[in-house]
This record gives structure tokens, C-alpha cells and sequence, in this order.
């Protein structure tokens, strides 16, 4: 079983649709409210789910690509849900001492009580998403030896963060943003360009070498990401890049020893190096590695048909597992 969204350059057009009116709210454990949107199988219920967990600064909008993959193949007994993290997209703000991994795994938990109470489900993580995803394998191991048959892992490190980012000569000491996370430039650089990015103060250009890799991605897709940049504040972005710089859990993916996992990393990812794909998956030495030669940060929209068919694999596979 496999699904694509058109091939690399087609595949982009009418990403104004990357909004539904599916679109609802549940509540975290603090009572916090979290927009999901929930797609059902056609015609029948759902014997597994997958649930994406979107990346740092960004919304479940970038996943559009993947979940019109799910909605073209039809795909019988699958349902897929999307949902934005807490001080992103939709969903409430978030202040300084809510705003950590550890949280944003409480919320995936509470999503998953909610959207996939009994089904088996596959997980897919990009960036600050994958590190979510390895927070709720440590906190909540036995979700992993029960209900996630799969783990998608994508463009993401179990730590490190920021150790071979951007270079600091794209920082700016004298820039009012930089002022407001201070030393975090010297240590957390790639971080910090994207908080810029997501505060307008980078240009077009550098956003298109920030997030994507070493071939010409189409025109669209950088302007969609500069839109989904857009929807979250700055200041929200800023509570985050601690937690991500801290962020060290190659311990948690011990609890991922016993789910079918696949890495993917891109040779030309300027926040998280395919370095760190190559660590996570020696820990992990079950899992499948995908090596994105030209492939940025970005995955889910610049290589989404590669990124799709392994998600297709993953579902195929927790599906024949029951």
C-alpha cells in the first residue's frame, strides 16, 4: 500500500486548500484548547490511524501535501488526523514555562485519547514533532508496545540541536528579534533564523536556503511556507527555542526499540544535519533509513511523494501486523 500527491513539481498547485472546514478543538489535560482535523476512512471505521506532529514554528498545514495523499488514495480503514502544537497555528498561546517538549507530549497524549482511543496508530514527527514523538516513548512506553505500530521520524534529532546549524555570519547582534533571545544566537543559530524567518525579517531568499535543500524547489511551496510562518508570533516561537536547544533524548529511543521505525533526513538540512538521522537510527538499528540526497528541512512539502510512499509503507505494515 502506497499513496503520492503528483510528482515533485506538479504536486504543489492549489495549496490555498491546505485549510478544511474540519477543523475542531479539544482540550488538553490543563484544558487548553488544540485545533485538530479529523479526516475519516470513506464508508467504513477506522482500523488504524495516523496522527502528524508538525514541526517547530510551524502548523498542521504542513502536512498538506500528505494528508491530500491520504484523501486522493482513499485508502479503506485509515483515518488521518492533523493538529497544531500549542502556541502555534490555531491552537491557544503558550507561555514561557508551558512551552517545552515535555508539554507539547502531554498534548499528543491527549490528542491520541481523544481522536485514536482504541486503534492502533502510526505516528509521524518532523522536526520539533519527532522530538515530541520520543518525549511520549519515554513517558509513556507502554503506548509503543500496545497501540503505535509505526513511527515516521522525519528531518528531526534525539539531541544536540543547533550543534551544526546555520553559520553566525546570517545573525545579526544589532537585529530587535535577536536582542529578545539574546545569547541563544551563539549556540542555537539555525533555531534562531527561523524564528527570524517566522518574524519577517529574513528575506525570500535566505527562507528558500534556510528550509529547503540543494534543488530548485518550486516558487509555491517556498511562499506557502512563508505563509505558514506567518501565523504564529514571534514572541510565541521565542518561549520554544530553549526546550529545543536542551532538547537531549537519546535515552527515550529505547522505547522505540520494538516499533517499526523509519528515519528520514535530507543531506542538505540546514537546522537538523542528516548527522543526526544517521545517530538516531544506529540507536535504533531495526529501522529503516532514508538517506534524501537534495533534500532540505522541509521534507513533507519538498520531497512529499518520497515522504508519502514511506508513510504508506508504514501504514501497510501496521495494518498487516493486527
Amino acid at each position: 500500500m502506497t499513496f503520492t500527491s503528483g510528482d515533485e513539481a506538479s504536486g504543489v498547485h492549489h495549496l490555498a486548500g491546505s485549510r478544511t472546514d474540519r477543523t475542531s478543538t479539544i482540550a488538553a489535560d490543563d484544558g487548553a484548547p488544540l485545533a485538530v482535523e479529523e479526516i475519516e476512512p470513506a464508508g467504513g471505521k477506522a482500523d488504524v490511524t495516523v496522527v502528524a506532529v508538525h514541526g517547530f514554528a510551524l502548523s498542521r498545514r504542513s502536512w498538506f501535501l500528505q494528508r491530500r495523499g491520504f484523501e486522493r488514495a482513499a485508502l479503506p480503514g485509515v483515518k488521518h488526523v492533523y493538529y497544531d502544537h500549542r502556541g502555534h497555528g490555531q491552537s491557544a498561546p503558550s507561555d514561557a514555562r508551558q512551552s517545552t517538549i515535555e508539554q507539547l507530549a502531554l498534548d499528543l497524549h491527549a490528542v491520541l485519547r481523544t481522536v485514536a482511543p482504541d486503534t492502533p496508530v502510526v505516528l509521524l514527527g518532523h522536526s520539533m514533532g519527532g522530538m515530541v514523538i520520543m518525549e511520549l516513548a519515554q513517558t509513556r512506553p507502554e503506548l509503543f508496545a500496545d497501540r503505535v505500530r509505526g513511527v515516521g521520524l522525519i528531518a528531526t534529532a534525539a539531541g544536540e540541536v543547533g550543534a551544526q546549524g546555520l553559520p553566525r555570519s546570517l545573525l545579526s547582534k544589532y537585529n530587535p528579534l535577536m536582542r529578545g533571545v539574546g545569547e541563544l544566537a551563539e549556540w542555537q543559530p539555525g533555531l534562531v533564523e527561523f524564528v527570524r524567518a517566522a518574524g519577517g525579517q529574513l528575506t525570500r531568499a535566505a527562507v528558500r536556503r534556510l528550509a529547503f535543500g540543494s534543488q530548485d524547489v518550486p516558487s509555491e511551496l517556498v511562499d506557502f511556507l512563508l505563509e505558514i510562518l506567518q501565523e504564529t508570533p514571534v514572541r510565541q516561537l521565542a518561549h520554544f527555542v530553549d526546550t529545543l536547544g536542551s532538547h537531549n533524548r537519546y535515552a527515550a529511543l529505547a522505547g522505540l526499540k520494538h516499533t517499526d521505525v523509519v528515519v528520514m533526513g535530507g543531506v542538505a538540512d540546514r537546522l537538523t544535519p542528516f548527522v543526526h538521522a544517521e545517530r538516531i537510527a544506529a540507536e535504533l538499528p531495526k529501522a529503516t533509513l532514508v538517506r534524501v540526497e537534495d533534500g532540505g528541512h522541509m521534507l513533507p512539502l519538498e520531497h512529499h511523494t518520497l515522504v508519502n510512499h514511506h508513510v504508506g509503507e508504514l501504514v501497510r505494515r501496521a495494518r498487516a501486523a493486527q
